[in-house]
């Protein structure tokens, strides 16, 4: 599903225009990624949050030549989903 095919989702569910819906999706994503980028993490209870993690320098290889190359430490984007999002994706297997 691509970013249109979810704006006639929500559109469809919300009962508002694709318009409405797309202005609101592109608020609430441009605010997620404003958030994250301040350092702030972003908590959607039962879906999951985002959040901006330290990425250690470490040593790593340069794939045409494979000669040993230095990368730097960054700040990646990074999303952990929620139990509900989890469980539907996965449900939970009953023991018997």
């Amino acid at each position: 599903m691509n970013k249109g095919e979810l704006v006639d989702v929500v559109a469809e569910n919300a009962s508002v225009t694709k318009k409405q819906a797309d202005a609101v999706l592109s608020a609430a994503l441009e605010a997620i990624m404003k958030a994250v980028s301040d350092g702030d993490k972003v908590t959607l209870v039962g879906f999951g949050s985002f959040e901006s993690r330290e990425r250690k320098a470490r040593e790593g290889r340069n794939p045409k030549t494979g000669d040993k190359m230095e990368i730097p430490a960054t700040k990646v984007p990074a999303f952990s989903a929620g139990k509900l999002f989890k469980d539907r994706v996965a449900p939970p297997k009953n023991p018997q």
